[in-house]
């Protein structure tokens, strides 16, 4: 079986809020999403607000334009990364993969 592959693009995210909201919409995230370093993690981890078929076939989400945000903001972009750690850990459903192409 296929992963679902979900893109999160962070072009354009100055601030941790643009990261929530970018996360939110990317991922599909409910509208109950709080918004928030804990909220994101609780997301990343519970598969029941995962998208359609995620469960069934894993997910694997591409961070693209990643870099600008991560230079801006490197306290914030390590907690990011921490969180999507955390998550590959607990669910071997989810994969995290930082494009590296068109990235500046």
């Amino acid at each position: 079986m296929t992963e679902l592959v979900v893109t999160l693009d962070l072009d354009g995210v100055t601030d941790k809020a643009g990261l929530m909201d970018r996360c939110a919409r990317d991922l599909r995230l409910p509208d109950w999403f709080g918004r928030n370093w804990d909220a994101l993690a609780d997301s990343l981890s519970d598969r029941t607000v995962w998208p359609e078929g995620a469960v069934e076939q894993g997910m694997r989400v591409v961070v693209r334009n990643w870099r600008p945000y991560a230079k801006a903001r490197p306290d914030e972009w390590r907690i990011a990364e921490e969180i999507f750690s955390e998550a590959v850990d607990r669910r071997s459903e989810l994969s995290v993969l930082l494009a590296l192409g068109g990235s500046s």
